[in-house]
């Protein structure tokens, strides 16, 4: 499912426009990037949590060349399925 598909599902079963629904998960997604930048958590009870994960710099190799690279430290969004999410798989 992509973005136009979320949307079109999201206007119909919450009986809103396509518009209304687009800002309510554009709202979605900016209120996780806030929350994860700010070293938070946000918790969606038995759909999952979204938080902020570290990377350590690390070795890495160029696949073109094989050579040794450095790989900077970095921060990335984690995603944990709660417990009604990983039921319904």
């Amino acid at each position: 499912m992509n973005k136009a598909e979320l949307v079109e599902k999201l206007s119909k079963d919450a009986g809103i426009s396509k518009a209304q629904a687009e800002a309510a998960i554009k709202s979605f997604t900016e209120a996780v990037a806030k929350t994860a930048k700010k070293d938070g958590k946000l918790t969606l009870v038995g759909f999952g949590t979204f938080s902020l994960a570290k990377r350590k710099a690390r070795k890495g190799r160029n696949p073109k060349t094989g050579q040794e690279i450095k790989i900077k430290a970095s921060k990335t969004v984690k995603f944990t399925a709660g417990k009604n999410l990983k039921a319904s798989l």
